[in-house]
């Protein structure tokens, strides 16, 4: 996403009080991890390959997108035809789904959110551990402030914007808000990027009551159909001429939890007693920032170890 207004803060005064990480340039998925749009046509050129047809009918949350709309397909197909010939992207994205979409999709469930909204941090990060160049951070590229407004620790040592649990959490307070307050789930994803201010300013000036319907700033009119193509492209590989099966995609990795109660000032040393090193320490918990750990009285951390 390019303009980061909000990053939650893609209950109550707290949220209100707290501005969307959306910066106004694309998201960390389209600036870091994955080539630009000049850079897949540059890569992959479109001679010989015959442009994929655009589905019958799709949904988003359950929620049916309007495809008789002409500048609703053309968007959708546009986003599509990057997917598609974006391969790097489209493999990464299918190889890194088979590690985290369980568990995510796991948590989405228990909190009555829908399922779908795995493939809004597939468009934030594509699942990397990545940090924008506005300081949002994580697969949901949150903001420090808004992290820390749904009581992340965010500092020099910790920073719980890469636990993916407790970062997956903050992703569904915040959208649940946005969805109570405008009344479908499409229009809580517009407002993960845009800001709940922004999206609530757009639809009283513009006199509508839906995503579809708003003319906006290129990064949030493009959000829900990088989404929407996510969803369709990573969701159905064959169709789209990707030949990828399990043993292609990295495996959710066996771990074993660990409470840690007191602080640990040599991480490096307490990594060698649990039989690992700091390396494969931070590989299990990104969150980890720093060769101590200090842990807050009354706190506790969870480590994860290699089962």
């Amino acid at each position: 996403m390019t303009k980061q207004y909000w990053k939650f803060g893609w209950v109550g005064t707290v949220i209100i009080g707290l501005s969307l990480h959306l910066c106004s340039q694309q998201p960390p998925s389209l600036q870091s991890e994955v080539t630009s749009e000049a850079e897949t046509n540059a890569v992959t050129s479109a001679k010989g390959y015959r442009p994929p047809a655009l589905p019958d009918a799709l949904t988003f949350a359950g929620e049916p997108v309007p495809l008789h709309m002409p500048d609703v397909a053309e968007r959708l197909d546009k986003e599509i035809l990057i997917n598609t010939y974006s391969h790097y992207r489209t493999l990464m994205g299918l190889k890194r789904m088979q590690r985290y979409i369980p568990e995510m999709k796991r948590l989405l469930r228990e909190n009555d959110v829908p399922e779908d909204f795995v493939y809004l941090a597939l468009a934030e990060s594509l699942f990397g551990h990545v940090t924008s160049p506005a300081g949002a951070a994580g697969f949901w590229q949150l903001m420090p402030d808004t992290a820390r407004g749904y009581g992340m620790i965010v500092n020099g040592k910790v920073d719980e914007r890469f636990h993916v649990e407790k970062s997956t959490l903050a992703a569904i307070r915040y959208l649940k808000t946005a969805k109570e307050r405008f009344g479908t789930w499409t229009n809580a994803a517009a407002a993960y990027n845009r800001g709940m201010g922004g999206i609530a300013r757009a639809l009283k000036k513009q006199g509508v009551d839906s995503y579809y319907d708003l003319y906006l700033n290129d990064e949030t009119s493009r959000y829900m159909f990088r989404i929407l193509a996510l969803k369709e492209v990573l969701g159905n590989p064959q169709k789209y001429g990707f030949d990828f099966t399990e043993e292609h995609g990295y495996n959710p990795l066996p771990t074993r939890p660990l409470v840690v109660t007191t602080s640990i000032p040599d991480l490096p040393a307490f990594a060698l007693e649990q039989g690992i090193n700091y390396k494969t320490l931070r590989y299990y918990n990104p969150w980890i920032k720093s060769y101590d750990l200090t842990v807050p009285e009354g706190k506790e951390f969870v480590l994860q170890l290699p089962k």
